[in-house]
């Protein structure tokens, strides 16, 4: 069951820090997947529920595809202008490799996309109790 929540909420580089660290964006005491793939509803700790509607991590798909992107074509100039292998070289080493990294970036995609969107949504809801309070004086 769900503890305590802290009473402020973490900046952005504690957020993206626990994103990179596949930690829980608002508390950070918990990590987000049981194995591989497998991730949790919600944080143990302090209660955070991770996928907030069907599709929600559709949106770490392109964060996936994205960071799959820059790896491959980062890759393949790097290889070019250091090494100077052919381009079926490169190819040879870069297709297995951008085969392989959506498997390897995918708990950091889909965590990365939940710590955004922690973000997003504690932004909105500050907005919205500033605005509430400013209507009640």
């Amino acid at each position: 069951m769900a503890t305590t929540v802290p009473l402020t909420p973490p900046g952005i580089a504690a957020v993206l820090g626990r994103a990179l660290r596949l930690r829980c964006p608002r508390c950070g005491r918990t990590p987000l997947f049981t194995g591989w793939f497998a991730m949790r509803d919600a944080c143990p700790a302090c209660g955070l529920r991770y996928e907030r509607e069907q599709g929600y991590f559709v949106g770490a798909i392109y964060v996936n595809y994205a960071l799959t992107s820059l790896l491959g074509l980062g890759g393949v100039i790097l290889l070019d202008s250091v090494v100077g292998l052919s381009l079926v070289q490169q190819l040879a080493l870069a297709i297995p490799i951008m085969l392989l990294a959506p498997l390897f970036f995918f708990r950091h995609a889909r965590s990365l996309w939940l710590g955004i969107g922690y973000l997003a949504g504690s932004l909105d809801e500050r907005a919205a109790r500033r605005a509430a309070r400013r209507s009640r004086t």
